[in-house]
């Protein structure tokens, strides 16, 4: 699961500021500006408590709502090396690189990313905690992974390749693309479990951040 760290720290990075916005009456989720966030003045503990109340909270379709919006911004190409580049070996994955990633997405991307988020975050305040077991989403990756693998030959060079050249950064790529397809062919639930495995693991590093 280490390997995907960089998507749940994006994705964790995103819902942190919708979900303790969504708290605040007059607060305009469509407004979200991730490149107006000044870290300086966020207590990293209460907003990622905040942010994770309001992710075990929300329904496996919302949740799902973010999922697709990263697989569509994987099958881009502009937006998938945007996405890719944060898996380089020394990539930066401080905070204020996460954020200018997620700056550098395309205007569809941000509007899908924007329409999960704030789905996320007003479901997250109106709906009970909702079901989840770490253990089964690790499992659901692994099967997805898998899965990657029977299907496609280069999966697992791809996925391993930890060199800075082009052609390696170019297989990483092509082999997270094929897991999150492998993923999304799995049920509702899982994805599900699974997305919230990613986030609660990006969540838990930025907090030590």
């Amino acid at each position: 699961m280490s390997k995907l760290l960089p998507f749940g720290l994006l994705l964790a990075l995103c819902l942190t500021p919708a979900a303790t916005g969504a708290q605040h009456r007059g607060f305009d989720l469509s407004q979200l500006d991730l490149s107006q966030l000044d870290l300086s003045r966020l207590d990293p503990a209460a907003i990622m408590a905040s942010a994770n109340d309001t992710l075990m909270r929300a329904p496996d379709a919302r949740i799902d709502g973010l999922f697709q919006a990263l697989r569509s911004a994987s099958r881009d190409r502009g937006d998938a090396a945007t996405l890719c580049a944060l898996f380089d070996p020394h990539a930066d994955r401080s905070a204020q690189a996460l954020m200018a990633a997620a700056q550098r997405l395309s205007p569809d991307s941000h509007q899908r990313f924007g329409n999960a988020l704030i789905e996320i975050a007003a479901s997250g305040l109106q709906s009970p905690r909702q079901a989840y077991d770490a253990g089964a989403a690790k499992q659901s990756l692994k099967s997805a992974a898998a899965q990657a693998m029977m299907l496609h030959d280069g999966f697992g060079a791809g996925l391993n390749a930890d060199g800075a050249d082009e052609t390696s950064r170019q297989a990483r790529c092509q082999s997270f693309a094929w897991l999150l397809d492998a993923l999304g062919e799995q049920p509702l639930a899982q994805r599900a479990g699974a997305m919230r495995l990613l986030l609660n693991e990006g969540m838990n590093r930025l907090a030590v951040r």
